[in-house]
């Protein structure tokens, strides 16, 4: 066993492993927890609003509370409007996060309509305005996620992390997709050597990563800083531990068999129930149980099944089925 190596973001030291990503609708508390309990180096929340933060919307604050099972964390703001951002980072700092991190991005229309997101990849100069405004009235490190660029004929990040970096951004997380290619495949890791290469402060890859393999081809390929696991984690938190593992030169742990991974799907709905109410806890679930269930004898059927939970003992059942499943299976 070996101690990891430690990679320092402004004031903040986070272990040489993976990040989580920040991912609206699914990233939440419960989610975040079992992450960290799983080995994520930091964990970021989903990304609010900093007019929703400004104009005093009921419930972004719901979005920037951090507990301390998720430490070390970030909240994540969006918007497109320096002097709103200046306003909105005074604002967050009574949730004491960690980091704040700035949503240079997201792909989703409702997002970059309003200039914000990846749109802002369109305007480089416009980034380090917003970054430096954040930077000035913030007192943990601000960091930025951004995306290859908005298109192939518009592959701005280099450009960008420049401007960031000028204003004082702490770090710069780079998904190696265009906003036009979304999620397809196949991730550029090109672009993050690329920026990498172009900036001194500590560089996050990000995109595709979902195995130790693939982090670990991530870290050589680019000489990014560090990691970040996003969808590749959903249904399989223990992704975190067998990355670390692998990085740290140890017996990797073997994924959990069915009961096992049933029994982290009940810690995270439970926890899930008890912040948000058992309502809105399992409709939320539903789709959280259709991960679970990837690759399962009768995965198909027990999905259908998952989106009509609506009950904890409609959960219990679901995952009696899937143990009993497995069970005649062997």
């Amino acid at each position: 066993m070996t101690d990891m190596e430690k990679v320092s973001i402004g004031s903040l030291e986070l272990e040489k492993t993976a990040v989580q990503a920040p991912m609206a609708g699914v990233a939440d508390r419960a989610f975040r927890r079992l992450c960290r309990e799983f080995g994520a180096a930091a964990c970021v929340g989903e990304m609010a609003s900093i007019k929703g933060l400004c104009y005093g919307d009921k419930n972004t604050p719901k979005l920037l509370e951090v507990t301390e099972p998720e430490r070390p964390m970030g909240i994540q703001l969006f918007g497109s409007d320096p002097e709103y951002f200046a306003r909105a980072v005074l604002l967050a700092e009574k949730f004491s996060p960690d980091f704040i991190d700035i949503n240079m991005g997201c792909p989703a229309p409702k997002v970059t309509a309003t200039g914000a997101g990846s749109a802002l990849l369109k305007e480089p100069k416009l980034c380090g305005e917003i970054v430096r405004a954040a930077v000035k009235n913030s007192r943990v490190p601000v960091t930025v996620k951004i995306r290859k660029g908005w298109d192939d004929e518009h592959t701005t990040a280099v450009e960008v992390a420049r401007y960031v970096e000028e204003a004082g951004a702490a770090a710069i997380t780079v998904h190696g997709r265009t906003r036009r290619q979304m999620y397809m495949p196949p991730v550029d890791r090109e672009i993050i050597f690329r920026v990498k290469q172009a900036v001194s402060v500590p560089v996050i890859g990000n995109g595709d990563i979902d195995s130790p393999q693939a982090a670990a081809e991530m870290y050589r390929e680019t000489g990014c800083d560090l990691v970040m696991i996003g969808r590749a984690a959903l249904g399989q938190p223990w992704l975190f531990a067998q990355v670390r593992a692998f990085l740290r030169g140890e017996l990797v742990p073997e994924t959990p068999c069915v009961e096992q991974r049933m029994n982290v799907l009940r810690r995270q709905v439970r926890w899930m129930c008890e912040e948000k109410g058992e309502s809105v806890g399992m409709r939320e679930a539903r789709r959280h149980a259709a991960w679970y269930l990837k690759g399962m004898r009768g995965a198909a059927a027990m999905r259908r099944a998952c989106s009509e939970l609506s009950t904890l003992d409609d959960l219990e059942r679901l995952i009696e089925e899937a143990v009993r499943a497995e069970r005649e299976d062997r």
